[in-house]
């Protein structure tokens, strides 16, 4: 049984990959592996855990109720979302990453979105990148 990796974060965008993640899963008859990064630290604070713990809670329901076999990894190490990603991938031998973009402004294209490029960049499976309908 294939593998599909899908980074998933609680915004429209995470969303969007989620579902499209599990629409791959069920037309390569493979599972799903959800990975929900945190750096840490005083980024995640009591408060914030509860609430990824819930989060993650969700995406179990939706997971079981799409029938589609799934493995959730909620992670705080201290790395990089794309290291997470990239790494989970590689050890999974998955067969496609699907993470989600959003809209940014020319200016934010410049600071942020460094994930995304460098899952795209660096995965050494193919790559499905998906935007939310917003």
């Amino acid at each position: 049984m294939g593998t599909v990796v899908v980074g998933f974060v609680p915004k429209p965008e995470g969303e969007a990959a989620l579902d499209r993640a599990i629409e791959e899963a069920k037309l390569r008859g493979a599972r799903v592996v959800v990975v929900n990064s945190h750096r840490g630290g005083g980024d995640l604070d009591q408060e914030s855990s509860s609430r990824a713990d819930q989060d993650m809670e969700a995406v179990k329901a939706k997971l079981d109720a799409a029938g589609v076999d799934h493995e959730l990894r909620k992670l705080v190490r201290g790395f990089e979302p794309a290291e997470d990603l990239i790494g989970i991938a590689d050890d999974a031998d998955a067969e496609l990453i699907v993470i989600g973009l959003r809209r940014r402004s020319p200016v934010g294209k410049l600071i942020l979105g460094s994930n995304a490029q460098r899952i795209l960049l660096d995965a050494k499976c193919p790559v499905l990148a998906v935007k939310a309908d917003a």
